[in-house]
């Protein structure tokens, strides 16, 4: 891709949800992290958002497999929710006849 292509909304978005998580790994301070976003937002171009994130180190892409387990983890956690909604519910009907 060229650096002169205009930047859009979700590169944008890519590029402080990156900030965010160096900012949480220590590598930006807030005031460098407030800084660089306030940047993002005014960016015009590809290369501009590049820019932005150059001194920092390249995150590893997400693999679908972690994307994967971490729905698999999330569908897991709502069905036992729901199942000791349900438990607690029947003790509750138990109790009150």
């Amino acid at each position: 891709m060229s650096v002169e292509l205009r930047a859009s909304d979700d590169d944008r978005q890519q590029v402080v949800a990156a900030l965010q998580r160096h900012a949480e790994a220590g590598r930006l301070t807030l005031e460098e992290f407030s800084e660089r976003v306030g940047e993002v937002y005014t960016a015009r171009t590809l290369g501009q958002l590049a820019a932005l994130t150059q001194d920092l180190p390249a995150e590893p892409p997400a693999t679908a497999a972690a994307t994967a387990s971490n729905g698999r983890r999330d569908l897991l956690l709502i069905f036992a929710i729901a199942a000791v909604t349900l438990i607690l519910l029947g003790v509750f009907m138990a109790v009150t006849r």
